[in-house]
C-alpha cells in the first residue's frame, strides 16, 4: 500500500473539520487527494441542489464553504441542478409525501441560485450540469436495471421511511426513486466525492453502491456537513421558518440584526460553521463566554460584522452595525425609516403582513404574543387591534423593522 505523505494528511484534516468522511475517514480521503495530485487528475466534487425555493440561506453556505476548500486545492467542482429530482421531491427527513415541483417552477427557482453561490465559490470555474439531461432520457429498461440494484429492505433502513411505515403514513413508490436518481447522478458525472448535509447520509452512500454496480473501481467518498440551526438555536435553518432564517438575499441590516439575535450558546457554532475561525480562536471564545471575561454580545457583534461583511462588503457591515447600535442598543429609530400611508382602522395583523413585517398572519400573531409589536413605543397585545392615529405614528415589529404610518 502506498504511504500517504504528510501534505495530503494535512489537507484531509483541514477538509474534515466539522465534517464526517465516509466510509474510510481521513485515511481514504488523504489517499484520494494524493492519487489525484500524483496523476494530475483533479477530483470531481459533486454537490446536488434541488431548486425547491428561489433563495439560499446561511445554512446552505456550510457545504458551499467546503466546496470552496476543494476548489482552492485545484479540484473540479460539479454543481448539479436537480431538474429531474426536484420534480420528485427529496423525502429525506420528511414525515409525509412532499409535493413535486413542475418543470417551470424548477427553472424559475434555479435562476438565482448561481448568483447567490458566487458569493462563496468561483462559479465560473465550476462545471454546471442538470440531471434532467440524462434522467429524463432513460428508457424503461434502463430504469429497471437501476432499480434492480437496491432492495426494498435497504430502502426501509432509512429512518424517515421506517418511521412513516410504522406510523401508517403513506410512502409513494416515486419516493423510493429519489435516492436512486441521486445515486445515478454520481455515475453520470463520475463523482469522486459527494458533499451533503447529515440528512443525506443514505442517499450519498447509496451513490457509492450504484457506482460500484456500474463498474467504477474507486467509488465516491462522502463528506457530510452539519445542519445549521436557525436563529432560535433549535430547529435547522429553513425557509419554512422565515423568522429564524438568514437568507443570502437579506439586506445587510437584516442579516446583521438576525445574527445578533442568535442565542449565546450558538456563537461558537456559527463561528465554526460560517467562518474560518481556528480551533484556538473557538476555544478562546468558549472560555470567554464561560468565565464572563468578555460580554457575549461583543463576541456576537464581531461575528455578525464578519459574516455580514462577507456578503455585503465592509461598508455594508459597518452601516448595519451602526444602525443596530442606534436602534437596539440606544433604542433609537433608523434614519432611513419608510413612510407608509395607512387607512384608519386597519387590522394590525393585516398591516404587519402587508408591510412584509411578517410573512403570514400566524407569524404576525407570534410577534404580538412575544411583545414585539409597538406603536410609538407602546406594546400591542390585542390581535384584533385596529390601527388609528392622529397625524402619524411609528410602527415597530421586532427589533429591526420600523415604519412611519401616515394618513
Amino acid at each position: 500500500m502506498t504511504e500517504i505523505r504528510e501534505e495530503f494528511i494535512n489537507q484531509a484534516k483541514h477538509i474534515a473539520r466539522n465534517a464526517e468522511v465516509l466510509p474510510g475517514g481521513l485515511e481514504e480521503l488523504a489517499a484520494k487527494l494524493q492519487h489525484a495530485s500524483d496523476t494530475n487528475t483533479p477530483l470531481r466534487i459533486k454537490l446536488g441542489m434541488d431548486p425547491t425555493r428561489p433563495d439560499l440561506h446561511l445554512g446552505h453556505t456550510v457545504v458551499m464553504r467546503k466546496l470552496k476548500e476543494f476548489q482552492a486545492l485545484g479540484h473540479k467542482i460539479v454543481l448539479l441542478v436537480g431538474g429531474a429530482t426536484a420534480m420528485v421531491g427529496d423525502p429525506s427527513g420528511k414525515s409525509e409525501t412532499r409535493p413535486a415541483l413542475t418543470k417551470e417552477q424548477v427553472e424559475e427557482n434555479a435562476k438565482t441560485y448561481f448568483d447567490q453561490m458566487a458569493k462563496v465559490i468561483d462559479v465560473t470555474k465550476a462545471e454546471v450540469v442538470n440531471n434532467a439531461d440524462w434522467l429524463h432520457k432513460m428508457s424503461f429498461t434502463e430504469l429497471l436495471k437501476l432499480s434492480a440494484q437496491v432492495t426494498v429492505a435497504q430502502m426501509m433502513t432509512r429512518d424517515d421511511f421506517a418511521k412513516r411505515y410504522t406510523d401508517g403514513k403513506p410512502i409513494s413508490i416515486v419516493e423510493f426513486f429519489y435516492p436512486l436518481m441521486q445515486a445515478y447522478d454520481s455515475v453520470a458525472i463520475d463523482a469522486d466525492i459527494e458533499l451533503g448535509g447529515t440528512d443525506q447520509r443514505f442517499n450519498t452512500l447509496l451513490g457509492r453502491d450504484i457506482q460500484s454496480a456500474y463498474g467504477k473501481k474507486y467509488p465516491q467518498l462522502v463528506v457530510l456537513l452539519p445542519l445549521l440551526e436557525g436563529t432560535d438555536g433549535v430547529v435547522k435553518m429553513s425557509k419554512t421558518y422565515p423568522e429564524h432564517c438568514i437568507s443570502l438575499t437579506d439586506s445587510a441590516k437584516d442579516m446583521f440584526g438576525k445574527l445578533m439575535s442568535i442565542p449565546d450558546n450558538m456563537i461558537t457554532r456559527y463561528y465554526s460553521l460560517l467562518t474560518d475561525a481556528t480551533k484556538d480562536e473557538l476555544e478562546t471564545y468558549d472560555r470567554q463566554i464561560a468565565d464572563g471575561s468578555v460580554n457575549p454580545r461583543n463576541i456576537k457583534m464581531q461575528l455578525a460584522h464578519q459574516i455580514t461583511e462577507e456578503y455585503h462588503g465592509k461598508d455594508g457591515a459597518d452601516m448595519a452595525q451602526a444602525d443596530f447600535i442606534n436602534v437596539v442598543s440606544n433604542k433609537g429609530i433608523p434614519d432611513d425609516i419608510q413612510e407608509v400611508k395607512v387607512e384608519q382602522g386597519k387590522n394590525i395583523l393585516d398591516l404587519l403582513t402587508e408591510l412584509n413585517f411578517a410573512s403570514s398572519r400566524g407569524e404576525a400573531k407570534r410577534l404580538i404574543q412575544g411583545g414585539g409589536v409597538k406603536l410609538d413605543g407602546e406594546k400591542i397585545a390585542d390581535m384584533s387591534y385596529s390601527v388609528t392615529f392622529d397625524d402619524s405614528v411609528i410602527l415597530q415589529a421586532g427589533k429591526r423593522k420600523f415604519a412611519k404610518l401616515v394618513k
